[in-house]
């Protein structure tokens, strides 16, 4: 039987609901015995990780990033693709690292806010403009797990 999660070390904050690295973000808290907590509105199977805890938000408009923005700090990892939520967890001390593996940092979340509005404008004033991105790959998961060794590897730094 695994061990528990040391509650003084950092922990993974993982903003769940449409994540498509949930799996990844698990086995590297069980590797580095971290709690991770999958914070979402629902729709996800409880994990028998007992590194991984499920934490259910009633539904809203970003209740979840609110839930995790009042709590991650110092010492602590945010997964998000949630650019609003990044620039609250960076703001808060937290190491932050998008799905693909980029990290969000204090240098560059102005940066990508500000594209983040942009191409929001953008899609406002074109009605037909489609969406979608490039799938995500391999490689995307790949960069994922070794951002989120390098964020916590910074973090546990953060945390003393």
């Amino acid at each position: 039987m695994p061990e528990a999660p040391d509650m003084k070390q950092p922990k993974i904050y993982v903003d769940a609901d449409a994540c498509p690295v949930k799996d990844e973000a698990a086995k590297v808290a069980t590797r580095h015995k971290l709690q991770c907590l999958f914070v979402c509105n629902g729709g996800l199977r409880p994990s028998q990780n007992p590194f991984v805890e499920m934490i259910f938000v009633p539904d809203g408009p970003d209740v979840a990033d609110m839930w995790i923005a009042d709590r991650a700090g110092i010492g602590d990892v945010v997964v998000t693709g949630d650019i609003p939520l990044a620039a609250k967890a960076v703001e808060a001390g937290a190491r932050v690292i998008k799905h693909n593996g980029e990290p969000l940092t204090k240098a560059n979340i102005g940066n990508v806010l500000a594209t983040r509005d942009l191409m929001a404008d953008l899609r406002a004033a074109d009605p037909f403009r489609q969406g979608g991105g490039k799938p995500f790959s391999k490689a995307d998961r790949s960069r994922f797990l070794d951002g989120l060794d390098r964020a916590i590897q910074l973090a546990k730094r953060d945390a003393g």
